[in-house]
């Protein structure tokens, strides 16, 4: 059954001319009422109506005949780490390695070259004592759902890139999300300052588990994510 048409616009990108995952990922979002699994099983195109449609499982995401996504009910499942105060991310966002090298220097999460305004510009740099990164977060007007607080696809793209950034191996290569699963239980207001957290679970080889959360201003969790990664060799946007 055909659920809707999505097209992704290249505003929305990750690395050069494929989609941001997660923000992918929180567009299937809007079709369901309970948290969900999302796989991204190919670079999502730019610029290209997709078709979203029901199966048996859950959400296909289909390119003509070639599935982009698949989709299911599930949730996270993780144990969130207490996050650190204002403060500590802020301060560990001026640390974040991809100020100085970044594999997708206009990506519309983590992007150093987006402006205030267009990229979400979510640094998340290492926590001084802890495992886990973290950084600051103030919503822009443009990501609203309309009535004052975030929409969902851009709270699924705020909890994608903190979990890239939690395994060191990211200061070496690149990593691409390959599946992210969140389910989120409040949106922060437009102008309401949030913490975001990422650390890794475990890691399998090239492949790493990471868990992400978002933090409203009063400290209360809004949304919380896990999803695997993979490192890429060279300048890819495909494991190799």
């Amino acid at each position: 059954m055909r659920l809707g048409s999505i097209t992704i616009d290249p505003r929305y990108h990750g690395p050069p001319a494929t989609g941001n995952g997660g923000y992918v990922c929180g567009r299937l979002a809007h079709f369901v009422d309970h948290p969900l699994a999302v796989r991204l099983q190919v670079p999502p195109p730019l610029d290209v109506a997709l078709e979203a449609r029901q199966t048996d499982e859950g959400i296909a995401l289909m390119r003509d005949d070639v599935e982009v996504a698949r989709a299911w009910r599930d949730a996270p499942r993780v144990d969130v780490p207490p996050p650190p105060t204002a403060e500590q991310a802020e301060a560990a966002a001026k640390r974040f390695v991809g100020l100085h090298s970044h594999p997708y220097p206009g990506c519309f999460v983590c992007g150093p070259d987006r402006e205030d305004g267009d990229g979400l510009r979510i640094f998340p740099g290492p926590v001084t004592g802890r495992d886990l990164v973290a950084s600051t977060w103030t919503p822009a007007a443009n990501v609203s759902n309309g009535d004052g607080h975030v929409a969902p696809e851009f709270l699924w793209a705020a909890l994608d890139c903190p979990g890239g950034y939690a395994f060191p191996q990211t200061r070496e290569r690149a990593a691409v999300l390959g599946e992210m699963c969140a389910d989120v239980q409040g949106a922060p207001r437009i102008g309401e300052p949030c913490v975001l957290i990422g650390w890794q679970i475990s890691a399998d080889g090239r492949r790493h588990f990471t868990g992400t959360a978002i933090f409203g201003e009063s400290g209360s969790c809004l949304a919380v994510a896990r999803a695997t990664w993979f490192e890429v060799r060279g300048d890819s946007t495909t494991p190799q």
